[in-house]
């Protein structure tokens, strides 16, 4: 039997590569217009939009706001309203 391949991501946090099953896919929804552009976060792994993976804990998160690796990975600017759910997202997430 072959070994099969697992799929790895990088953190934008960390900057860890890891399973992709183990990560966190945040996503930025297609729009006609780029200035309705949505983030959010897709546990699923399934939704459609430019995706940056990170890893299930807050701590990546915040390393992630620091050094703007959400930003680079998603090509435009966050607003701080939008971190602000991502973190409240993201700890629901964690107690799950």
């Amino acid at each position: 039997m072959a070994n099969k391949k697992i799929p790895m991501r990088q953190c934008v946090g960390c900057r860890e590569m890891k399973a992709k099953k183990d990560m966190i896919r945040v996503i930025k929804t297609a729009t006609e217009d780029e200035t309705e552009s949505r983030i959010l976060l897709d546990a699923t792994g399934r939704k459609n939009g430019r995706g940056a993976y990170i890893c299930p804990n807050g701590e990546c998160l915040k390393a992630a706001i620091k050094n703007k690796g959400l930003e680079r990975s998603l090509k435009m600017p966050i607003p701080k309203e939008v971190y602000e759910v991502l973190t409240k997202e993201m700890e629901e997430f964690e107690t799950r």
